[in-house]
């Protein structure tokens, strides 16, 4: 990816972490997704006094992309922004999300709150991940 293109989708990861439902944990996540064809979605973690119906940004980003039409393996990047010292990696279940709707080597962009951008992918993410195509 080019990198206006990756500064625009971590933009946007940043810019919709304000929407972010956190009243329990007061930790804002924001996620920002580009398909193929050059559509974004975004995504906030949405929280609930039951911390397991809590949805993560990423899942939130992808679920609706997936809603609006989008089929599996159609997205081309994804970038995942807190406000953390650290670069902040999506949870285990957002993980798995990825290896269902993403290739392998779809770039992934991990975020901190100094701006620094880190470049993984969901392969780098999950590398001994299973999925039906492993059935």
């Amino acid at each position: 990816m080019k990198q206006e293109k990756i500064d625009n989708l971590v933009e946007e990861a940043i810019n919709i972490k304000p929407n972010s439902y956190s009243p329990y944990s007061n930790f804002r996540v924001g996620a920002a997704i580009e398909m193929n064809d050059g559509e974004l979605f975004t995504g906030v973690n949405i929280e609930n006094v039951s911390f397991g119906a809590t949805n993560c940004a990423e899942r939130s980003a992808i679920f609706t992309a997936i809603s609006q039409g989008y089929q599996p393996k159609t997205i081309k990047a994804i970038a995942v922004s807190g406000d953390t010292d650290e670069f902040l990696p999506p949870c285990s279940i957002c993980r798995q999300v990825m290896v269902e709707f993403c290739e392998p080597k779809t770039p992934v962009y991990l975020t901190r709150k100094d701006g620094k951008v880190l470049e993984t992918s969901v392969e780098g993410l999950v590398p001994f991940a299973f999925s039906t195509m492993d059935m």
